[in-house]
């Protein structure tokens, strides 16, 4: 197949114009202008399109090779944080153990130096829009507790003491869980699987992240909690949903959060802030406690400074729990071969035409990602152009589709409490056939079958993460922000494809364009083989410059 992308058709829309254009889509004529929006942008050639004979459900994915290494989960944090390089001044999770153990600051003394720089970036003119909720009295207690298990030398784990944020998609016990709304205000009873694991390893909870409403777009602008901003420059976006997630690390306020990605939520603002997210295999890391939003693509996972960093963290919340059942099946995750730099034998698929439809400075940073690969022994095997009108139209249907049912009940008595972007999404989402969701899911079965065969050859799949550097915010647009598809687009290209098959994929820094923007690689994987992936990622962050953002904070000073 040839390489094709349709063009973005819809124009850009703002202001009272979005508004008038919202009140439409959810009047009586709205049905009219859905469906001439949808069929401009290519519905109807994927309507056509035939799935064979898949049937409307996705199959187990087939699990991969039992680990040469098996550990522990603790075990396999430890290992991670033991491979790691010197940290300099990078506030790494190493770095937090070495400052630690030497005895030159405690937990506490960081928590008290984090709450002072979380007040003064999050708030006034110049803020960054990063925390929806903290409770920073919790946080001193549970940091006088690491720092008493730390005086007595029984540490829980590597990560006793260090700081992670959650975003506020995953229930955290005493708060709210707002998805980014302002109407979900209920505190959460008990703490999700992987807050829960977290506070088992002793890790410091700093609160809960600002994140696009409903998680339904990768912009990370939200009309509520305000507007997130880029830590490289506060007058551009930080990319979402996951997007205080992304810009807390980024800022140093913690070396570790939890995002979710059911398109690209985590990937893309690892990117567009210079950090590292790993969207794992489907189910591979539980969602007990995360609120179901778009459960046939949805993944919630780790973002980090670093490769070792997000390891560690991935090592400690993967696995069963006993309560979700996709979790129950799967072989036992590890890090084999995880410290191996030497990358013989291992085959990089690549669609040249794809992985070059992206700014200049993207293409560029991501070849010179793939140098660093092929020079540790890696092998370039050219694959078949994916067919983006399939893939946009069947990951659009699945997750807006599945967000519009979560969400019937809110916006049949409280439509305007959404933003509109969020409203612009469900109406589309209302708008799919019963037939084209059943369409999509047999396309999905197809796609995931075409790629597990086509990975007979390869061993991981490069691209960029995003084709473009974080975009301006639109100042003016504010706080409603904007309808802009070119710009969805372009942070969506690359990523969707995971999403729907369930294949584990890692975003990992690349280095930085002309403005001095971050530029993200993407690394896709066969189901279950997360650890191959991280490896890849170490050779791509030792081979790559890094540099501290303009905003930023030193809580080990």
């Amino acid at each position: 197949m040839t390489y094709q992308r349709s063009p973005v058709k819809a124009p850009r829309v703002s202001g009272m114009a979005l508004k008038a254009f919202v009140n439409a889509l959810e009047s009586g004529v709205g049905s009219v202008v859905l469906e001439k929006l949808v069929r401009d942008s290519g519905i109807e050639r994927w309507r056509e399109l035939s799935a064979g004979d898949a049937p409307p459900l996705q199959f187990p994915l087939p699990p991969g090779a039992p680990g040469a290494e098996p550990q522990a989960p603790m075990e396999q944090a430890a290992r991670a944080i033991a491979a790691a390089p010197p940290p300099g001044e990078r506030a790494t999770v190493a770095a937090y153990v070495r400052a630690y153990r030497e005895g030159g600051v405690d937990p506490v003394t960081v928590m008290r130096r984090l709450h002072e720089s979380i007040d003064h970036l999050d708030s006034g003119r110049d803020r960054l829009g990063l925390f929806v909720s903290r409770k920073p009295d919790e946080v001193l207690r549970a940091a006088e507790a690491s720092a008493e298990r730390l005086r007595a030398g029984r540490p829980l784990s590597v990560l006793d003491g260090v700081p992670v944020v959650l975003k506020d998609e995953v229930d955290l016990a005493g708060f709210p869980t707002t998805l980014g709304t302002k109407f979900r205000d209920q505190l959460a009873a008990v703490d999700s699987t992987v807050a829960a694991r977290l506070k088992a390893a002793g890790a410091i909870i700093l609160g809960k992240a600002n994140m696009n409403e409903i998680g339904i777009n990768p912009i990370g602008l939200n009309p509520h909690h305000g507007a997130a901003r880029n830590p490289w420059n506060r007058g551009r976006i930080t990319g979402g949903s996951s997007s205080g997630s992304g810009a807390a690390v980024a800022a140093g306020l913690c070396p570790l959060s939890i995002g979710a990605d059911g398109g690209g939520s985590i990937r893309i603002p690892a990117a567009l802030c210079g950090i590292v997210g790993l969207k794992a295999t489907w189910g591979r890391i539980p969602e007990t406690g995360v609120p179901p939003l778009c459960w046939n693509v949805a993944h919630v996972g780790p973002m980090g400074l670093t490769v070792d960093d997000v390891a560690a963290m991935y090592a400690l919340v993967s696995g069963p729990d006993g309560h979700d059942i996709v979790a129950e099946t799967q072989p036992a995750h590890h890090l084999s071969g995880y410290e191996n730099a030497d990358l013989t034998g291992v085959r990089l698929g690549i669609c040249w035409p794809y992985f070059e439809d992206a700014d200049a400075d993207v293409v560029a940073r991501c070849r010179d990602a793939v140098r660093a690969l092929t020079e540790a022994g890696a092998t370039v095997v050219e694959i078949p152009a994916p067919d983006l009108n399939t893939v946009l139209w069947t990951h659009s249907c699945i997750i807006l589709s599945e967000m519009a049912e979560a969400m019937l009940t809110h916006v049949k008595t409280r439509a305007s409490d959404f933003g509109l972007d969020s409203r612009t999404n469900l109406a589309i989402g209302r708008h799919f056939r019963a037939t084209d969701l059943v369409h999509a899911l047999r396309h999905r079965h197809r796609l995931t079958r075409e790629l597990l065969s086509l990975m007979k050859d390869v061993d991981v799949l490069v691209t960029p993460t995003t084709a473009t550097t974080a975009p301006v915010i639109p100042e003016a647009a504010l706080p409603d922000g904007e309808s802009n598809l070119q710009v969805v687009d372009a942070l969506m290209r690359f990523v969707r494809v995971a999403n729907l098959t369930g294949f584990p994929a890692l975003s990992v820094p690349a280095g930085y364009d002309r403005a001095g923007l971050p530029v993200g690689v993407q690394l896709t994987g066969r189901p279950f083989e997360e650890h191959l992936l991280l490896r890849l990622g170490r050779v791509v962050e030792r081979a790559t410059e890094h540099r501290r953002p303009p905003i930023h904070v030193s809580a080990l000073r």
